[in-house]
């Protein structure tokens, strides 16, 4: 799975977090650019998932990301750039993803939309 990462000048351990869930790092992007605020343009060709680092951006960066996410279709991840709260973030994605797919989960209401 390619993914565009979103904040944080340097990543540190997170490329080799991501290869253990099978995630390539497709485009990195600082966040720091005063374009990245202000234009709605779409995310690079390729790109099956957006990670947020919520530490290390503003809030106009973040809402541009996730609407291009949201637009998209792509599955979108917010965290802090820690080796921990991003391993208990993609759990928690690739577990629903997983719910979303099979529909038998418990977690269900009877609308049949996700209660977790």
């Amino acid at each position: 799975m390619n993914a565009l990462l979103v904040g944080a000048d340097r990543l540190g351990n997170i490329p080799d977090v991501l290869q253990q869930f099978g995630i390539r790092i497709a485009a990195h992007v600082s966040g720091r650019d005063s374009a990245h605020q202000r234009r709605s343009a779409p995310l690079p060709a390729g790109i099956e998932m957006v990670i947020l680092f919520t530490d290390f951006i503003g809030h106009n960066v973040m809402q541009r990301f996730r609407e291009a996410a949201s637009r998209e279709g792509v599955s979108l991840v917010c965290c802090r750039r820690s080796v921990c709260a991003l391993q208990q973030a993609l759990g928690k994605r690739i577990a629903m993803d997983s719910c979303d797919r099979c529909g038998a989960c418990p977690e269900r209401s009877a609308t049949g939309r996700r209660r977790h």
